[in-house]
């Protein structure tokens, strides 16, 4: 991934969601198989991220991302950005989030801890 944060916001959402290869696939171009995820006080790992990740495949018709700022080492990035997505159903969902990225040698996600805020419309 390297320490373009930016431009893996913009992508790796697109590609897990929508592209056509598997979402395993996606995912570990992205992240290390070690990886972990706290959002908002809940740890997920690789499977349970995957898990989440699948059924959204068919739920969600678009995926939005507006970043507002993003900061990057070698070894951190943080970003604040607005994910929205319009749901089969008619419903968009928007979050407000604040991660914090932690990277592998690799320049592959290692760990993030962020939290979110729904901003959805009409909230």
């Amino acid at each position: 991934m390297d320490a373009n944060v930016t431009a893996y916001l913009m992508h790796y959402p697109q590609e897990v969601t929508f592209g056509e290869e598997d979402a395993a696939t996606v995912f570990d171009r992205y992240h290390t198989p070690d990886f972990v995820m706290c959002n908002d006080g809940i740890h997920l790992d690789r499977e349970k991220l995957l898990a989440h990740v699948r059924p959204a495949r068919k739920r969600a018709t678009s995926v939005r991302v507006e970043v507002h700022e993003t900061v990057s080492s070698a070894e951190r990035v943080a970003a604040r950005y607005t994910l929205t997505a319009d749901m089969a159903t008619g419903k968009t969902i928007a979050t407000e989030i604040y991660m914090f990225g932690q990277l592998s040698a690799d320049g592959r996600l290692r760990r993030i801890d962020q939290v979110t805020r729904d901003v959805s419309p009409g909230r």
